[in-house]
């Protein structure tokens, strides 16, 4: 039998077992994928007892996945830029990390925004982790121009001179006149969710009306940013996709099959999720 894990802490709340596990059925598979929690002080030995243990790779999650990026063998091309592995797997013995979020989000624009790609200028609001795989993946659609914008400018900063010259770092107060340019725009913060500053939450209304809003949050599904953007008409993708598509690639590494992401495995999802 072959094994994965996901591996976090803590790593109860994760959907992983249940999205692979509904691959393993459907593809009458015998494997397991189970979620394995370990504790910081201990993940930098469990990834060395790994390429001899039972498990064929995993994913890994908070915290763990800058510590994975600085002791894996062997690091992908968007790990490398990413600065964070959350998928690992063994190859002629040795542990290789990489990173699917770049890969998940845009395969998500792909299925639901197909024109996605043929904007010019996107803003991304934030400058955590994950802004770090969504800027990855919109450089790699093509973009002219990546404006990341959030409440502490020295992050934004931080963040804008790990790629290139075609990201720039904004302040929050700046947003509003970035927004009538722009083609697309992310959100990877948690603003308009409760317990944010209501302050936070953008006005809209000013972005073209052929702009694409996009959340990476998918609980719940409509965010109070997306459901901004309905409001206003415009086209939104909400962020479960982009958990969907992420799997697709290590799924494939341990069990040998690339799984489909359809409609049946987003409603089994969105089902474990209300």
């Amino acid at each position: 039998m072959k094994k994965a894990f996901v591996t976090g802490w803590p790593i109860k709340h994760s959907k992983s077992p249940m999205l692979h596990g509904f691959w393993l059925k459907q593809y009458g598979i015998d494997g397991s994928y189970e979620a394995y929690g370990v504790e910081p002080e201990n993940f930098e030995q469990f990834l060395k007892d790994l390429p001899s243990s039972e498990f064929m790779g995993g994913n890994v999650t908070i915290p763990h996945k800058e510590v994975a990026f600085a002791n894996v063998d062997q690091l992908d091309n968007a790990a490398s830029a990413i600065g964070a592995v959350n998928t690992l797997w063994l190859e002629d013995e040795k542990l290789c990390g990489g990173n699917t979020d770049a890969y998940g989000f845009s395969a998500n624009m792909d299925q639901f925004a197909p024109d996605w790609k043929n904007g010019k200028n996107a803003i991304v609001l934030g400058a955590g982790g994950a802004a770090r795989a969504i800027i990855f993946a919109i450089l790699d659609a093509g973009y002219e121009q990546i404006h990341i914008v959030n409440r502490t400018y020295e992050r934004a900063e931080n963040l804008s001179t790990l790629f290139d010259k075609k990201c720039h770092a904004h302040s929050w107060d700046k947003l509003p006149e970035l927004l009538s340019e722009a083609d697309f725009i992310v959100n990877t913060t948690s603003i308009g969710m409760a317990g944010s500053d209501a302050s936070m939450m953008p006005d809209l209304s000013t972005l073209p009306t052929s702009a694409i809003v996009s959340d990476i949050v998918y609980i719940p599904l409509e965010t109070p940013f997306l459901k901004s953007a309905n409001e206003l008409g415009l086209q939104t993708v909400d962020g479960l996709g982009m958990l969907l598509h992420q799997a697709v690639p290590g799924f494939e590494k341990w069990f040998g099959v690339r799984p489909e992401v359809t409609s049946e495995l987003r409603d089994y999802i969105l089902g474990l999720s209300s």
